[in-house]
């Protein structure tokens, strides 16, 4: 069975294949000179992709990503649905509908900020992605989502998965820490997670809105002295709260601050910001990046496997 990838994902395309017993694809993926994506099944990977049950992995992030997905996703559903015309008139299989058996993994779900209608006319972004690509799969299987809820009752089955496991265990190798913090109570179930993995305590930050565009994030008193602490979140954006939450740690004692995350997006200097303020970074490669330490592979193929039964 064929595990496909495209312009992203491939990295864990490859590393998620022999954790199913299957083999990587990597389909044909370029850009015009206009921007737009051309994707393609290759010829000689036709038959696989009929014959058996095919996993695509995929990002839907940045925007060129969700198109890019819909592109392979098409691509995928007409070599299985036997529309394999074309002007050089390659193929010369056969040409029957081989059924469903396409089912996608997403690595990092883009566009999961906008869970809820927070004004009217809003976009509820995370459901309006789902919806599309539903369309063209027979189930989803996506890595650490903010909030899941946003999308029950999909036409398609979702399976959400976690790398806290994978993390807790990078963690206990690397650092061995005392303490797990969760930057808010939104991310308390990580933290939770992790500290139980590891066998230490955990808790967690007070967030107050100040207004519509600022949150503070107030540290308890927290019994961290001379302890090795690590924040633990689902991302890790601009940094800001991770730094300010290492701050006050420190101030309270902490002997070591490390912060871990599952997606790790490192905008506006993020890494550069983090580096004056915790000791170490620990992020999976759900996204390319230099701090890209824990495989999401293991989470994915856990929840494909239940997926695909």
């Amino acid at each position: 069975m064929p595990v496909l990838s495209g312009a992203s994902g491939g990295e864990i395309a490859e590393s998620l294949a022999p954790l199913l017993g299957m083999e990587h694809v990597v389909m044909e993926s370029r850009r015009f000179p206009d921007g737009e994506s051309y994707v393609r099944v290759p010829l000689e990977s036709i038959e696989a992709v009929r014959s058996e049950t095919v996993v695509l992995v995929s990002n839907t992030f940045p925007d060129s990503g969700i198109m890019q997905t819909i592109l392979l996703l098409g691509a995928i559903n007409d070599v299985r649905r036997g529309s394999l015309s074309s002007l050089k008139e390659e193929w010369k299989g056969g040409t029957d509908d081989v059924g469903p058996g396409v089912f996608l993994a997403i690595p990092y779900y883009g566009y999961a900020r906008q869970d809820k209608r927070f004004s009217v006319g809003e976009s509820i972004s995370a459901r309006v992605v789902a919806e599309l690509i539903s369309d063209f799969c027979d189930g989803i299987v996506i890595l650490d989502l903010h909030a899941p809820e946003v999308l029950s009752e999909m036409s398609v089955p979702v399976e959400f998965v976690s790398s806290m496991k994978e993390i807790a265990e990078s963690l206990q190798s690397d650092v061995s820490p005392d303490f797990i913090l969760s930057p808010d109570k939104g991310a308390i179930s990580r933290a939770t997670e992790v500290a139980e993995l590891i066998g230490c305590e955990f808790s967690y930050l007070e967030k107050t809105r100040i207004d519509a565009h600022t949150i503070e994030h107030t540290p308890k008193d927290l019994d961290v002295s001379g302890k090795i602490v690590a924040i633990v979140d689902d991302m890790i954006s601009t940094g800001g709260t991770i730094c300010r939450a290492s701050d006050a740690l420190r101030r309270q004692g902490a002997k070591e601050v490390h912060a871990a995350c599952t997606h790790g997006l490192f905008t506006g200097g993020a890494l550069s910001r983090l580096a004056t303020h915790v000791d170490g970074v620990y992020t999976t490669d759900s996204l390319p990046n230099p701090r890209a330490n824990v495989s999401a592979a293991p989470a994915l193929a856990r929840g494909l496997e239940r997926l695909m039964g």
